[in-house]
Order: C-alpha cells, then sequence, then structure tokens
C-alpha cells in the first residue's frame, strides 16, 4: 500500500504562484512499482479533473487550461512537485496527488487533497 501526503495550498492573488508537494509513503516495493505521478483538482460543483501527469521516464500531459503556466516535477523518490505560477480564481480548487501506471487515467492511490484559493 501507498500514503501520499500533500502539502503547499493556500490563498493567493491572482497572479501569484503556489508550489505544491506530493511523498509518497509505505511499501518500498509498492513506492517504486508507481509509474505515473499526477495532480487533479476538483471545484465546487465540478466533477474532478485532472490538471498534470508525469511518467517515470519524464513523459508529461498538461490540462489545457494549465500550460505554460503550471510544472509538473518529480524526484527520484517519487515526490511529486506542482509549480503553479499566473494563478487564476478558476484555479481555485481542491487539489489532489495521485499515482499509478499512466498519465491520461488516474491510479489507485489518492492523497488526501489540499485546498488551493486564488482570490481576485
Amino acid at each position: 500500500q501507498v500514503q501520499l501526503v500533500e502539502s503547499g495550498g493556500g490563498l493567493v492573488q491572482a497572479g501569484g504562484s503556489l508550489r505544491l508537494s506530493c511523498a509518497p509513503s509505505g511499501s518500498i516495493f509498492s513506492i517504486f512499482s508507481i509509474n505515473a505521478m499526477a495532480w487533479y483538482r476538483q471545484a465546487p460543483g465540478k466533477q474532478r479533473e485532472l490538471v498534470a501527469a508525469i511518467t517515470r521516464g519524464g513523459s508529461i500531459n498538461y490540462a489545457d487550461s494549465v500550460k505554460g503556466r503550471f510544472t509538473i516535477s518529480r524526484d527520484n523518490r517519487n515526490t511529486a512537485y506542482l509549480q503553479m505560477n499566473s494563478l487564476k480564481p478558476e484555479d481555485t480548487a481542491v487539489y489532489y496527488c495521485n499515482a499509478g501506471t499512466d498519465i491520461k487515467t488516474p491510479g489507485r492511490y489518492w492523497g488526501q487533497g489540499t485546498q488551493v484559493t486564488v482570490s481576485s
């Protein structure tokens, strides 16, 4: 089993930046079996959507709405990061870390979520 612990959410003004982190813990075998790390978000009244995902080999997938503003990365311990620049009020949501096998569909492991609020 793998647990995902997120950090870095908060309140920021439009145009500002935040950096989210997601650190996996648990079975070493399970952690090293993770291929894709991803960030999803869910705004009130909306469905959860993919924001960005990255594989162990460096393949990346971004939602069109965040291209050019957000950057996903990961280190050799499978900790994932989401650098969010030029934030907009419509980026306000709960952001969830996810771990799985590919960059287009969610995997079986989810974090608890971290709130990002962008004020206008």
